[in-house]
């Protein structure tokens, strides 16, 4: 019945996921991912390629490429046990499909390593993945509205993403928090982002740090009233941050989601009557 159930759900986000894989930058890491396997069994090149191969065909992999491909199917499958989203699933394996190409392309012709890492960096440095651009119920922030927005009314309950658009972390996690607020905003609870990559000020006043080596980002932190009551990650005494997975389930749970959306609904909130939630931080 699982087993049937995965399936049912992968057929009805099909259309959805080949929509998205056809985009530009996807299509071109597609590309870029197979290109030594397309040169190593494409007749006519792969003829002309060297090989170590006992049987000296040089139209198949030799016991050394193999043993590279199959070390790095290994780091994908130990990266994509903590990925949360099918973004970060195929990033994950675009990422060190090219790793492996840059191997592979090296150790058959130096000429060819260079070449094939020279487009990987010019890839780099102009493709960029694509946002999240479907619906949500969040507010943007900017280092002069961030405070003014958080302290205007103490009834209602900010919970805001602190994130950057460089980050690969950041980017998966746009649609998860943009489904947290089509689900649970309402006139008490409310969802926010600021981009703290762009607003240096904010990430210095509200301790975030946007460091790609402190693994703060993307970080969610509840205010009420203008204060912070809990964030997520945690960070220690020699602020570095506890690791901790961003997955929709570990949100509303360590958050109390669905009881602070209940009471935050509720109409005396609306009515002006104020409200207080006691979050007690979760091991």
């Amino acid at each position: 019945m699982a087993l049937l159930t995965a399936l049912l759900a992968f057929l009805y986000h099909l259309p959805h996921v080949y929509k998205w894989l056809l985009r530009p930058y996807y299509v071109a890491s597609l590309f870029m991912s197979v290109a030594f396997l397309a040169i190593r069994k494409t007749p006519g090149v792969c003829d002309h390629l060297s090989t170590q191969r006992e049987d000296g065909n040089p139209c198949d992999f030799d016991w050394r490429e193999v043993e590279i491909l199959m070390f790095l199917s290994a780091i994908v499958m130990m990266k994509n046990r903590r990925a949360i989203t099918v973004e970060q699933h195929v990033g994950n394996i675009i990422l060190f499909s090219k790793v492996a190409n840059v191997l592979l392309f090296f150790r058959l012709d130096i000429r060819l390593g260079l070449l094939y890492l020279t487009l990987c960096i010019v890839f780099l440095m102009t493709c960029k993945p694509p946002l999240y651009m479907g619906p949500e119920y969040i507010k943007y922030f900017s280092d002069k509205t961030i405070d003014d927005e958080l302290e205007r009314d103490g009834r209602v309950t900010w919970i805001v993403e602190f994130f950057a658009n460089w980050s690969p972390e950041c980017q998966s996690f746009a649609s998860v928090y943009a489904d947290l607020s089509l689900k649970y905003n309402c006139a008490g609870l409310k969802f926010g982002k600021v981009d703290i990559g762009r607003y240096g000020e904010v990430s210095k006043k509200y301790k975030v740090s946007a460091s790609p080596l402190s693994k703060q980002l993307p970080s969610l932190v509840i205010f009420q009233g203008g204060k912070e009551v809990m964030r997520r990650p945690q960070v220690d005494k020699k602020g570095r941050a506890v690791s901790w997975t961003f997955t929709e389930e570990n949100i509303i749970r360590e958050f109390n989601l669905n009881e602070l959306y209940q009471k935050s609904k509720k109409p005396d909130v609306h009515e002006g009557i104020s409200k207080r939630f006691v979050f007690l931080p979760v091991n």
